[in-house]
């Protein structure tokens, strides 16, 4: 995966987590890591990009808000946001937006 994900123009939606990690890594590593192949397999999954240095940032990216609630509700996802919840973050927050325009170099 490369450090900036290759989207296609726009319009596409975004789905920005933020997160604050506990103190617990039992299990996490082996669970973000199967949480990225899974969702680079779900359809409408065009891209992410991640960062974590105390406060955590990834961001998906995604063709419709259709992808978007198919992979909400996936069930190795159900189980990871669980997971989540119970031990892995103290704080998160999830925000869904549409990318309207993009440039760079």
């Amino acid at each position: 995966m490369s450090m900036i994900a290759k989207t296609p123009k726009p319009p596409y939606y975004a789905v920005i987590f933020t997160s604050v990690r506990t103190d617990v890594d039992e299990g996490y590593a082996q669970m973000a890591g199967r949480m990225v192949q899974l969702s680079a397999e779900q359809p409408g999954f065009l891209g992410m990009e991640s960062t974590r240095d105390g406060l955590g940032i990834t961001v998906s990216y995604w063709d419709s808000l259709e992808a978007i609630k198919h992979w909400k509700n996936n069930l190795e996802h159900l189980e990871a946001q669980k997971l989540g919840h119970e031990k892995w973050y103290s704080h998160f927050k999830t925000r869904i937006s549409k990318v309207e325009r993009d440039y760079g170099i």
